[in-house]
């Protein structure tokens, strides 16, 4: 039988077996070796701790003593790419969003140009003011922007924009309470209930600042965060109105409400509408410390949220028109409120 034959070189002597030996996992330099413990979360490239660790803290909104905001992340350390997080780092790409961003200041950390693109008066722009504004400008392969693009048009151009920092809820209301006391008026804030179009949110951030609103509590789950598009469209209403994040709308609400707010929910189908707002609210409630609570574009207010507001209110309409916008509803509410102030 093979490998029971005593004839010399049949059968090896023994302590002579060529290869790997049992448990060894390979003899000499081939010989697994151990990787010792494994590293904490925050030290591994595939965790999520490992993004979070690196957050930045430079922008304006953050502080050492402010309280995260639901699950408030910073920007990765990896390369801007387009698959990143709706909350984390992001990319704008294409030349007039670029330019369009640049003036809108939004906060960025760099400006990629690729190589030997056909330079016009929307990238000498884009240079320009990057530069002005200490933003580093880098020239880069296309090969790369392609890849921080993953696909999307993008002329050459790329911008990235940090995660944004949002404040607490509790955060929130006292710095609205600071702007309001410097403004000798009483806080007045915009609590959006899911709405999901960031052009939208960037809307309701221009009409805040405009009529006098100190603050804009978004929800956690189920709404728009201020991507790089809602920050264009605040036309840099984004950088001087404070946005607040709440793990849980209605319970925040709540909380604002102990705190001798006044909650006032816009509905289409409220049967007051919002020339009678004292009805609903209490006397010369337009005056006095009030959030205004818009709906999503499609469902309106929740149900928890609806049965939360001290009343809802509608905005009276003609014609065959059912509703409006949610963001040209809350500019519609929030210069009606603005004029009883004044007045």
């Amino acid at each position: 039988m093979a490998g029971n034959s005593r004839r010399p070189g049949a059968r090896r002597n023994p302590g002579s077996k060529k290869g790997p030996t049992k448990g060894s996992g390979g003899k000499g330099r081939r010989s697994l070796e151990g990787k010792g413990p494994t590293p904490p979360a925050e030290k591994r490239p595939n965790h999520k701790a490992y993004r979070s660790d690196g957050a930045s803290s430079s922008t304006s909104r953050s502080s050492a003593t402010r309280r995260p905001a639901g699950d408030e992340r910073g920007p990765a350390r990896r390369g801007p790419s387009r698959r990143e997080d709706p909350d984390g780092p992001q990319v704008v790409l294409g030349r007039n969003p670029v330019v369009e961003s640049l003036r809108a200041h939004s906060p960025a950390t760099a400006l990629y140009v690729a190589q030997n693109i056909d330079v016009d008066d929307r990238v000498r722009e884009a240079i320009k003011m990057a530069s002005e504004r200490g933003i580093s400008v880098l020239e880069v392969p296309r090969g790369d922007v392609d890849r921080m693009a993953d696909g999307a048009l993008h002329q050459g151009l790329a911008l990235a924009v940090p995660a944004f920092e949002y404040l607490h809820p509790d955060d929130l209301l006292e710095e609205a309470r600071q702007r309001a006391h410097l403004a000798r008026v009483e806080p007045l804030l915009v609590a959006l209930d899911g709405v999901q179009d960031p052009r939208n949110l960037g809307a309701v951030l221009r009409s805040a600042a405009a009529f006098g609103a100190h603050g804009v509590l978004l929800p956690l789950r189920r709404s728009v965060g201020v991507t790089p598009v809602a920050w264009r469209t605040s036309a840099g209403a984004a950088a001087r109105v404070p946005v607040g994040r709440a793990t849980n709308l209605s319970r925040t609400l709540t909380s604002w409400l102990d705190e001798g707010l006044v909650a006032v929910g816009l509905d289409g189908e409220a049967g007051t509408d919002i020339d009678h707002l004292d009805d609903v609210a209490g006397p010369d409630a337009a005056r006095g410390p009030l959030v205004l609570v818009v709906g999503s574009e499609g469902k309106g207010l929740s149900r928890l949220v609806r049965e939360t507001c001290t009343g809802v209110v509608s905005i009276p309409m003609a014609g065959d028109v059912e509703s409006l916008n949610a963001s040209v509803a809350a500019g519609v509410a929030l210069a009606e409120v603005a004029r009883r102030r004044r007045g």
